[in-house]
């Protein structure tokens, strides 16, 4: 009820966020609704990782993500996230890796969440690092995991490397049943993005409490805020204590996505209707100057996986025109006067509704 109200005070479309019938990945995604656009600012999920979880990653370094996963007798994956094991079982396993050692290279692994962990290679003996390296995930279960192959010939002897460090990891994990193997992707280095506040002029906050999304915040600028839970009522408080301090704040809900992924229709829509009673109401009562409700990229139900369709998307000021549509979602926002249009255009809408963007031209 509380997002439809809002709708109905305000313009509704649908943002693309990198091209029409491409799927994205979270990290281009969320760099189209902080106004880079992921063609031109490629950035792999490895380094959004790293930094979400705090690493020190160098510029040197060559940072990947990883998924623990559950293999059977033949070698095949059967379970892409190893059951989503808790985070306690998957730090006791990065534990374990930690032991692997590369000639040359210091080898570094860090748990994030749940299933997921960070991979970092440092070179220790003047060797160059190179970060283009296909996934070894091949994103399906019934097949084997695919090796990590270069995609250029810079990045061969990289690729080697971390060919030979999943062979160690591989014959570590082989006992440790559901997470008994691994798969890495986003193999990236950090390509030292232009800064958020330097291009928009904002003092940026980013509240998130999933790993990658802190990450992606950290390489463009923002600054991460800590949140003294992990619901969303947590963050609820983190964005009232710091209200005054910024700008602009980038708030992140994680689960509608892993329900999406999940397939769990259900969970998604009582996640939505719980952000509705227990985030909105509560952002609206501080009085903020514009206020855009989106997502970085579609997650439907049917197909447990990321997509290509438009998002649905809400952009509320004193000064917009209002649609009249009292409903938020994909058909209302179909109906709704920003169109389709591309992600990217987000910020430049939020600052002019912000009375934030000086007149062009004479």
């Amino acid at each position: 009820p509380n997002f439809d109200a809002l709708a109905g005070r305000s313009q509704l479309g649908l943002a693309v966020p990198v091209r029409p019938g491409v799927t994205p990945g979270s990290g281009p995604a969320h760099l189209s609704l902080f106004g880079y656009d992921p063609l031109t600012f490629d950035v792999g999920r490895g380094v959004l990782s790293a930094l979400g979880i705090g690493f020190d990653l160098h510029p040197e370094d060559v940072a990947a993500r990883g998924n623990f996963c559950t293999l059977d007798e033949n070698g095949l994956i059967t379970d892409r996230r190893a059951g989503r094991i808790p985070t306690e079982i998957s730090e006791k396993l990065v534990a374990l890796l930690r032991d692997i050692q590369l000639p040359g290279i210091q080898a570094f692994a860090e748990p994030v969440k749940e299933y997921r962990l960070v991979v970092v290679l440092r070179p220790t003996a003047g060797q160059t690092l190179h970060g283009n390296i296909y996934d070894t995930d091949p994103q399906k279960t019934g097949v084997p995991s695919l090796p990590a192959r270069a995609e250029d010939q810079a990045s061969e002897a990289t690729a080697e490397l971390f060919d030979d460090w999943i062979a160690a990891a591989k014959e570590i994990l082989k006992d440790h049943r559901p997470a008994n193997s691994l798969n890495l992707r986003g193999f990236a280095k950090d390509p030292g993005l232009p800064k958020f506040p330097d291009i928009f002029g904002l003092k940026a906050g980013a509240i998130a409490t999933y790993p990658m999304y802190r990450g992606v915040a950290k390489l463009v600028g923002m600054d991460v805020l800590p949140v003294g839970g992990e619901t969303v009522e947590d963050e609820v408080d983190t964005l009232r204590t710091r209200w005054d301090e910024y700008d602009y704040f980038f708030f992140h809900v994680k689960k509608t996505d892993s329900a999406g992924e999940d397939g769990n229709f259900d969970l998604k829509a009582q996640i939505i209707e719980h952000v509705d009673e227990a985030v909105l109401p509560a952002i609206l009562d501080l009085d903020p100057d514009v206020l855009i409700v989106t997502g970085d990229h579609s997650t439907p139900s049917i197909l447990k996986s990321h997509s290509w369709h438009p998002v649905p998307t809400l952009l509320w000021s004193r000064y917009c025109l209002p649609d009249g549509i009292a409903e938020y979602g994909e058909r209302a926002c179909g109906r709704g006067s920003l169109g389709v249009f591309p992600a990217t255009d987000e910020l430049p809408l939020a600052l002019g509704h912000a009375l934030r963007l000086n007149k062009y031209g004479a």
